[in-house]
Parts: structure tokens; C-alpha cells; sequence
């Protein structure tokens, strides 16, 4: 087993009365991609704070590469990276200045400094740009610097909130294949995404809904989990000619336990006692050319579903 990169025990933060982050457990595999999910003001970004050594927490510990994050917060800034969603390096200064800012905040020699320039530059694809300023880049591009500057020290460790909100489709991914070379060079990375194709990218997800911790393991596990295919149903994803009125009237029928529009087609989670001819009988009974398949649940469906479990009062 992959010796723990990042391990917490009941972390906590409260800021008076309000806790933002309510005793979160977990641990990060070494060269693992840890994708974290939750909505605005979950207490994700609370959570990394600590995890980077910025913020103490109110209670609860935890350690970043056996570090403890109590004790010697300066010692893991040092070996970590942290790349932040809205770009936040010089824009008047050129790829190279920013490049070599860098280095120096992390005190690099000047013949260590020149070596890893050429290597993030050639990982990165940015030899090209090299005398551009940051500021005229493109956004897809900018990330790229962005992330350049976050390993120019070489860190075991990579936070990243965010990387690639605002980037095209085509720079995601490039920016994504980047992330898994450096995971596949032993670089572990703690991501925070909003979009539910890069969560499913990531080994390992956690999600975090009103601070705390209500769903962790690899998406496989999640999607597997008893809340989310309970015994006895199926899903569907059912094409019909009119998508709405369908789900209007699937969302009456005693046998669909859950039932969500996906694109121009209907996700349904229905009792195996409905059959599923009968089910578009129910819901689309003048469209004969409507279809059904079978499919397996999205992490979209596992967040959904225990989000709403835990607002009702269920178990995690």
C-alpha cells in the first residue's frame, strides 16, 4: 500500500461560531490524484488553507508529507507547489522572469535554477513563449506558466484549485495530460474541480458538503455504494422525442426513485418491479420510437444523491 501523503484526523476550523470545516478524515496516496468536490462555501478552500500550513486549525490534526500541519506549518510550504483558479503571477514580467522569480523565492542555485527552467519549459510546452509577457498569453496558456512556476522547485506535493476554470476544452485537457505525467513521476496532487469529467479523471474523490466530509474513496467504490444503487433498482437512460414532459410524468411514478435530465435524454433510477417497456409506456406513450439502455451511475449521481440523503437527515 502507498505510504499516506496527506493524513487528518477530525480536522477542524471554526471562525467564531461558525464552523467551516467540521471534522474532515481522510488520507492522499502517495502520487495519487485527489479530486475534491463540493459547492461554494463547503469549506474546500478552508480546508486546503490548513492542509498548506496558512491556517491553524481550531482542532483535530493532520500531516502533509509526515509534516505536521500544527507544528511546522513553514516546513511543508517549502516542499509543496499551490496553484490558485485566477492567475496570480506578473503579468509585465516574461515567461522566463516569472519562471526565475520563482526559483529564487525557493532559494535555487543558479545552475539549478537554469535546469529546471529547461525542464518545466519543455514538460510544459512553453519554450516558444519564453520571452512573451504573462500577460499577453492566453488563458490556457497562462495555466500552463501557472503550473510551471508551481514545480519549478520540484515540490512532492501539488495543490490545485480549480487549474482550469475559464480555459477552453482543448487547453483542459492538455493541461490534464500534463497533471497525470506529473503523477506518473511520483508528484501527488490534491485537486479541486467543479466539473464532473475531471472528477472522474482523479484516482481518488472526496466530497464535502456543508464542511463536512460525506463521500471519499475511488469512483469506482462511490458508485457502488448502496445510496446510490440500492438493491432492487436500475438505471435507464431513456431517449425520447420530448425529453421534459417525460420526466414530468416519471417523477409521479411510485417505482422511479430518482429521475434527472442528462443532456436531450432522461437518467432514471427505477424499481426492477417496473419493467422498462412499461416505463416508457408511462412517461413517453406517444412517441414510439422512444429507447432505453442501461448504465451505471456518474459521480454527479453519487453527489446528488448523498447531498440529498444528508439534507433529509439520513445516514452519511
Amino acid at each position: 500500500m502507498n505510504q499516506a501523503v496527506i493524513h487528518t484526523t477530525s480536522l477542524t476550523r471554526r471562525f467564531g461560531s461558525f464552523v467551516a470545516v467540521r471534522e474532515v478524515s481522510f488520507q492522499v496516496p502517495r502520487a495519487s490524484i485527489f479530486g475534491l468536490l463540493g459547492p461554494n462555501g463547503s469549506g474546500k478552500s478552508t480546508l486546503i488553507r490548513m492542509l498548506c500550513g496558512v491556517l491553524r486549525p481550531s482542532d483535530g490534526q493532520g500531516s502533509v508529507l509526515g509534516i505536521d500541519i500544527r507544528r511546522h506549518p513553514e516546513a511543508i510550504k517549502r516542499r509543496i507547489g499551490y496553484m490558485s483558479q485566477k492567475f496570480s503571477l506578473y503579468a509585465d514580467l516574461s515567461v522566463t522572469e516569472n519562471l526565475r522569480f520563482y526559483g529564487m523565492i525557493y532559494g535555487l542555485n543558479t545552475a539549478r535554477q537554469r535546469e529546471r527552467e529547461q525542464h518545466v519549459m519543455e514538460l510544459t510546452g512553453l519554450g516558444s513563449y519564453a520571452d512573451r509577457l504573462a500577460g499577453h498569453l492566453s488563458g490556457g496558456w497562462k495555466q500552463r506558466l501557472a503550473l510551471a512556476c508551481a514545480v519549478i522547485h520540484e515540490p512532492e506535493m501539488l495543490f490545485l484549485d480549480e487549474p482550469t476554470a475559464g480555459i477552453d476544452p482543448v487547453a483542459r485537457r492538455d493541461l490534464w495530460d500534463l497533471l497525470f505525467t506529473l503523477s506518473h513521476q511520483g508528484v501527488t496532487m490534491l485537486v479541486t474541480t467543479h466539473y464532473m469529467d475531471e472528477a472522474e479523471r482523479c484516482t481518488h474523490v472526496g466530497y464535502i458538503h456543508l464542511s463536512q466530509l460525506i463521500a471519499l474513496g475511488e469512483p469506482a467504490d462511490l458508485k457502488a455504494l448502496p445510496a446510490v444503487m440500492p438493491a432492487g433498482t436500475r438505471r435507464f437512460e431513456v431517449v425520447c422525442a420530448d425529453p421534459p414532459a417525460a420526466l414530468a410524468r416519471c417523477r409521479k411514478l411510485p417505482a422511479v426513485r430518482d429521475a434527472t435530465l442528462f443532456g436531450t435524454a432522461l437518467h432514471v433510477l427505477v424499481m426492477e418491479t417496473l419493467p422498462p417497456q412499461n416505463l416508457l409506456a408511462s412517461i413517453a406513450p406517444d412517441d414510439s420510437a422512444a429507447t432505453f439502455r442501461t448504465i451505471g451511475p456518474t459521480l454527479e449521481d453519487v453527489f446528488v444523491l448523498l447531498s440529498r440523503q444528508r439534507a433529509a437527515g439520513g445516514a452519511s
